[in-house]
């Protein structure tokens, strides 16, 4: 699945006031919504199968069956992710060194990307195996450089 696709499905799911949403089972999807729950946009994550929310019957079915499902987040019954949108687009990605994540984060434009504003975050992948998914404020704590995916408010 394509990011722009998992971004789609978030946002598409806020806006819908869905209590939960399943997205394809894959690296890149765990890796961006684990960012989304540790900065506060979803409440909980767990696997499942299409049709259930279950860690058991996840073990049971096979590959293409298998979804991540994320409890979504509202205060005072708006929607916490306000808009998630793509960055880095299958036609064009957007790779950024060090010093241009770091611009970002310091509120400076880079590479036509607008910076950070407040409560935002951007999503970065590296090439580093073990911290392949990042928020772009750890990817600068870690010294990494990687392709800015996507970015949520």
């Amino acid at each position: 699945m394509l990011p722009h696709d998992l971004c789609a499905r978030v946002q598409n799911a806020f806006r819908a006031r869905h209590h939960k949403v399943a997205v394809n089972h894959s690296t890149q999807n765990l890796g961006v919504m684990s960012i989304l729950l540790r900065n506060g946009f979803v409440s909980n994550l767990s696997r499942g199968t299409i049709a259930e929310q279950s860690p058991a019957a996840f073990l049971a079915v096979n590959a293409a069956q298998q979804r991540i499902w994320a409890d979504l987040k509202y205060r005072d019954d708006l929607p916490v992710l306000q808009s998630m949108e793509l960055i880095s687009k299958p036609s064009k990605k957007i790779f950024m060194e060090l010093a241009e994540i770091r611009r970002l984060c310091t509120g400076r434009r880079a590479q036509n990307v607008r910076p950070l504003g407040m409560g935002e975050i951007i999503v970065i992948k590296t090439g580093d195996k073990e911290n392949e998914w990042l928020e772009a404020r750890e990817a600068v704590q870690m010294k990494l450089s990687g392709e800015v995916i996507c970015r949520a408010q």
